[in-house]
């Protein structure tokens, strides 16, 4: 696991309880060419509005506290 990874993972960690506490959580796939890829479980995985809190909350704070990331998608 490179130091990028671990710095996601971390990352995703400290934000998971905001998707938790809606009953949802995300789970880190990988990470490649700069794009960051995820899955989203629970509430998450069925909500209409996922891809966009992704793009809106989870990128955005991942793109702040992680260099080199400059997307995030679901898989």
């Amino acid at each position: 696991m490179t130091e990028t990874e671990k710095q996601i993972i971390a990352t995703l960690d400290k934000i998971r309880h905001f998707l938790q506490r809606d009953g949802g959580d995300v789970q880190f796939v990988k990470f490649e060419d700069g794009i960051v890829y995820v899955t989203l479980h629970g509430a998450c995985q069925d909500c209409m509005l996922a891809s966009d809190e992704i793009k809106g909350f989870v990128e955005v704070i991942l793109q702040e506290e992680v260099p080199g990331v400059i997307d995030i998608r679901l898989v």
